[in-house]
């Protein structure tokens, strides 16, 4: 499954993730698959575009940067498959 990540840093501190991500990289379980990240341009927050098979995994992982960032995680389906789901009641 794939989740949408809205992470929120605290104190618009990106510079303490970023700190922390080169100290000790993205501290994912194995499973969790990062895709790819967008930050906007006032640092206020991440969107993130992760994978895996169990939650617990993505539980895992916020609770080691919880300190830093806060979270929002939507499960997300591609549009082109979402498309194909709704075809045939079109």
């Amino acid at each position: 499954m794939q989740f949408m990540v809205v992470e929120r840093f605290k104190n618009r501190d990106a510079k303490a993730v970023y700190r922390r991500l080169r100290e000790r990289g993205r501290q994912q379980p194995d499973g969790l698959r990062y895709v790819g990240s967008w930050i906007e341009a006032n640092f206020d927050r991440c969107f993130q575009l992760m994978e895996c098979d169990d939650a617990r995994l993505l539980q895992q992982w916020v609770a080691a940067w919880s300190d830093l960032m806060e979270f929002e995680i939507v499960p997300v389906v591609p549009s082109a498959e979402t498309r194909e789901a709704i075809e045939p009641s079109l």
